[in-house]
């Protein structure tokens, strides 16, 4: 097993030597305010074996948990549990975690407030590795704790730095302070720069984005982006995308996403990718997939800041969805939950820029990096959840059968067949007594002759 610690504070401070005192076994980490990253590299025969029966199956698997709040916290052991179904989560504990390692039983507890957490497996390396981010220290006095090499680790790093400036407008640099521990004496000054493929979007241009769903919402709800400034793409050839991930209670229509015409009365150029649960027929309970994905390219119109109207430079990106049936619910409404969308540019690379290695803070799999070319740079855009308590999910009510009203429905439309059963054998008795009548007539006739 291989762990590496890394903190990232603000570039302003000047100086790490007060924040960390290292021996050779042991890092005081002081009064510590940062962002901390920990990856644990876990060998297949330091799984427990039902874990590595189910990995076997796999040639990749990559999952990805994101808070619905910006970076607040995820709960790990759930969301183990629903992918692992049929294992006990506790050997896996008692396996990573032998008894009396204090310091591993704190980092598994530490999980449950991650913002972010990543779970990496494939067969070339048959390593499962675990990624957890905290934007934030726990509490306002920042990170203040003893990191040592667990009991079943076989190497501990940790790393303190500070952001840089970087040489080259692709490149994330970082200077501070790692150590092996139970190798190095004392933590070593380092510093290093690497081309990064995911930026956040510079200040020169609109950084912020707000999705809502104009009410009413009913059976075609339309999820609105607006961007409250004017924005310019970070470098030339860049295109904005948006990349939706929907809960199977939704659904794109993409035959009435290939309309040059509506797509440009949405502010929308075109869809590049569709992906998931795509029938347009299939009520929400006969589903069998989690939901599905969509790839936009958002047609972005530049903004002139010498005219009048850019005192209100707000525009709009709608995308129009689909309510599937949904099973009925007292009250005729029920509600359901859908991501925040990413929102980013899509910029291509300098000639000679080499994204797929150096980058030791890399994320990939992450559902849209793969639906661009490799040597794409990703600006991103910062979500505003603005009155909404913070959350990046809206929560729709939508129309659905109302249960007080079933039975008024059921006994109604049982009264109609009924009814319709009736007049059906009415109708033909008519009919059959009509050609008794008829034939009784001719009967008649025939004796009066």
């Amino acid at each position: 097993m291989k762990e590496r610690i890394t903190f990232i504070h603000p570039p302003d401070i000047s100086s790490h030597v007060e924040y960390i005192e290292g021996s050779r076994h042991v890092i005081q980490v002081k009064a510590l305010k940062a962002a901390r990253e920990e990856r644990l590299t876990v060998s297949p025969h330091e799984l427990p074996q039902e874990i590595w029966q189910i990995l076997k199956e796999y040639h990749q698997l990559h999952l990805k948990w994101v808070s619905e709040v910006p970076y607040p916290s995820v709960a790990l052991r759930p969301l183990l549990q629903k992918v692992f179904e049929n294992v006990k989560l506790d050997a896996f504990d008692e396996k990573l975690c032998p008894k009396h390692d204090y310091e591993c039983s704190r980092a598994a507890k530490r999980l449950e407030n991650a913002a972010y957490i990543d779970l990496d497996y494939d067969t070339d390396s048959r390593d499962l590795v675990l990624t957890s981010f905290h934007h934030k220290s726990p509490g306002l006095e920042g990170w203040d704790e003893q990191v040592k090499r667990r009991q079943n680790s076989a190497r501990t790093e940790v790393g303190v730095f500070a952001s840089q400036e970087a040489t080259e407008p692709e490149e994330l640099s970082f200077g501070g302070y790692s150590t092996v521990i139970g190798e190095d004496e004392k933590p070593k000054p380092t510093r290093f720069s690497f081309p990064s493929r995911h930026h956040a979007v510079p200040f020169v241009s609109g950084t912020t984005f707000l999705t809502t769903f104009p009410t009413p919402t009913g059976l075609h709800p339309t999820l609105r982006l607006s961007f409250p400034s004017p924005i310019s793409p970070p470098t030339q050839g860049c295109a904005l995308h948006t990349y939706l991930t929907l809960p199977s209670s939704l659904f794109i229509d993409k035959y009435q996403l290939s309309s040059p015409n509506f797509l440009a009365s949405k502010n929308l150029h075109a869809i590049h990718a569709l992906s998931g649960e795509t029938d347009l027929e299939a009520p929400e309970w006969v589903t069998r997939k989690w939901g599905s994905t969509l790839l936009l390219e958002i047609a972005h119109h530049t903004h002139d800041r010498t005219k009048s109207n850019t005192q209100n430079p707000t525009w709009h990106v709608d995308i129009p969805l689909h309510l599937r049936y949904l099973p009925p619910a007292p009250g005729g409404t029920t509600s359901i939950d859908v991501p925040w969308p990413i929102v980013f540019w899509a910029c291509p690379a300098e000639e000679g820029t080499h994204l797929d290695s150096g980058n030791p803070f890399d994320r990939v799999y992450l559902g849209y990096d793969a639906l661009f070319d490799p040597r794409t740079i990703f600006y991103h855009f910062q979500p505003l959840p603005e009155g909404k308590g913070g959350r990046l999910v809206e929560r729709v009510h939508v129309p659905v059968m109302d249960l007080r009203a079933s039975r008024w429905v059921e006994s109604g439309t049982v009264g109609i067949i009924v009814l319709g059963a009736l007049w059906v054998v009415w109708k033909l008795l008519r009919v059959s007594l009509r050609d008794s009548q008829l034939e009784e007539n001719k009967l008649l006739q025939k004796k009066g002759q």
